[in-house]
């Protein structure tokens, strides 16, 4: 039986292109490529991806916290490209900002699993490259929305040795889903076993246990729903954090919205129901992730067990960030403000800095090409992301580097990287509250993203106001967040002095400062591959 069914969509980004992997056009470590040659000292690579993570919650996560962070290198300024799920997951999987991979949302005709699988962008991702040079991959949890397409339950994306994600069911809710396990579906029920986080963790530790035995390097894609909504904890979790609160940061139910562009200023300020139930929804976004805090110390255990840790990077992240009352949003993402587009990601293993944290401008674009140079493999030309190896050494480049003659930067980092929400090839008018229809059968619906909306129960009014952002552009700095939105509007924060974007100075700005912003936006929405880098890298004249 199928249902008429609503999802939410955006529309973020365009223009793609899917070069042969043999063409490479950026530098790559010799020293790293050298060191792993031989297939027996080549590094397993372990990649734990959360699904609607905000910074702030990690210090919620003790493991996390002793395991990774203590023992690792910690990204202060780790931006998402697009602030949802599907487009961000196709990013990480090919190293492309989201005008080239060409998706935009999280459902067709924009995005989603069929769009990725009908532009044939599966042929060329991080797990092909990998696989075709010797690893052994696997991908446990979340795959794309959208997958699989209900023709076909049995797909398994090229690229990947073991393969378990969800097919049918209520993923989201972490009980009764069907998973395909390597083409054989398998049900889980209601069973404390079956919750969904400790069955990715547990096909997790049998691969890399087989991994070991079996003497090829692995890599482990294990992508669990916490704490995207409804975030069901694990039952041994469920009643903790009884008191916490969502942060009340400065930006917490902005008082003064005046200079914000009008899907901001015109919603009211949130009532204390409305606040209730977002503090409602925080703790168990909290409860949820302690199963993931568990997983983290299993893994390690389990790498430490068999001998494999001191071979084995482990990168931990999330596809974006999540607003939770800031600026008036209730719950959700999407916007442009750091909440959403900023997100942690630590990586630790052999030779990583432990305890450091960087201030390097990083992002999602750029998960791909690092495991490629850490596999020692080449990196295609169409990848627009460039390798983190160089920051995961002792003597990383400057964050900042020297502005020449020319304007043009000497040894350094990148200046700036790209924020969106829309295509701008099409110059998109379509906001995350518009909706789509299409048929989608009704054992599969439990595996469409829930909305972040607040309930109309605990949201009164608000739960029937339109929740969508103004589709946009934006560029992150060091200094300075930018966004232009299709209505005209802009908006301009300086990061050093105005951390929670309470000031936007768009109306005041040095109107050279403006002009180059603008200027260096619109070049990166076209750029693609080593453009993209050289665009990033160029020094910025107007501080």
């Amino acid at each position: 039986m199928k249902k008429l069914f609503c999802i939410a969509t955006l529309v973020l980004l365009a223009a793609c292109t899917t070069p042969s992997l043999l063409l490479v056009t950026q530098p790559t470590n010799q020293e790293t490529i050298q060191r792993f040659n031989d297939p027996t000292t080549r590094p397993n690579i372990v990649f734990i991806l959360t699904d609607d993570l905000d910074v702030a919650e990690i210090a919620f996560m003790p493991k996390l916290q002793t395991l990774m962070v203590q023992q690792g290198t910690s990204f202060n300024n780790f931006l998402v490209n697009v602030s949802l799920c599907c487009p961000s997951r196709a990013t990480t999987l090919r190293g492309q900002y989201s005008h080239n991979t060409e998706i935009f949302g999280n459902a067709p005709p924009d995005g989603g699993f069929k769009t990725f699988h009908d532009n044939g962008d599966e042929a060329s991702t991080i797990a092909v490259w990998l696989k075709d040079s010797g690893y052994r991959t696997m991908l446990a949890g979340k795959y794309l929305n959208g997958y699989p397409d209900a023709s076909d339950r049995m797909t398994i994306p090229p690229g990947w040795s073991e393969w378990y994600s969800a097919v049918k069911g209520n993923a989201y809710s972490e009980f009764n889903y069907t998973l395909n396990e390597n083409g054989k579906l398998v049900d889980y029920k209601t069973k404390p076993e079956d919750y969904g986080t400790d069955v990715y963790a547990r096909k997790t530790i049998d691969f890399i246990q087989k991994s070991a035995k079996d003497g090829a390097p692995f890599f482990a894609y294990v992508t669990p729903y916490a704490p995207h909504g409804p975030a069901t904890p694990a039952p041994r979790h469920a009643d903790l954090f009884p008191n916490v609160k969502a942060p009340r940061t400065p930006d917490f139910n902005e008082p003064d919205v005046s200079d914000k562009p009008a899907y901001i200023r015109n919603r009211p300020q949130l009532t204390p129901k409305q606040i209730d139930a977002i503090d409602q929804q925080y703790r168990k976004r909290l409860q949820s992730l302690q199963a993931v805090d568990d997983m983290i110390g299993n893994i390690v255990d389990t790498l430490q067990a068999t001998g494999q840790l001191d071979n084995t990077y482990i990168f931990f992240g999330s596809d974006n960030g999540f607003h939770l009352g800031n600026h008036r949003l209730p719950t959700g993402k999407i916007a442009p403000y750091e909440v959403d587009i900023r997100v942690p990601m630590i990586v630790r293993g052999p030779g990583v800095p432990a305890g450091v944290t960087l201030d390097h401008l990083a992002g999602n674009i750029d998960y791909a090409p690092t495991w490629a140079e850490l596999a020692g493999i080449k990196i295609p030309d169409f990848v627009d992301g460039r390798s983190l190896v160089p920051l995961l050494k002792s003597n990383p480049p400057a964050v900042t580097p020297p502005l020449s003659a020319t304007g043009e930067a000497g040894r350094g980092w990148r200046q700036c990287y790209l924020i969106q929400h829309g295509d701008p090839a099409k110059k998109s008018k379509v906001a995350d509250d518009e909706s789509q229809k299409y048929e989608v059968p009704e054992d599969m619906i439990g595996l469409l993203e829930p909305s972040d909306d607040l309930p109309e129960e605990v949201a009164g009014d608000l739960a029937k106001a339109p929740q969508g952002v103004t589709p946009y552009q934006g560029m992150r700095t060091q200094n300075y967040a930018y966004v232009e939105y299709t209505t005209g509007e802009k908006e301009i924060y300086d990061l050093r002095n105005d951390p929670h974007e309470l000031n936007n100075i768009a109306s005041k700005a040095n109107p050279n400062l403006l002009s180059e912003l603008s200027e260096r936006l619109h070049a990166l929405q076209k750029c693609s591959g080593a453009s993209c880098r050289t665009i990033e890298d160029k020094a910025f004249t107007t501080k």
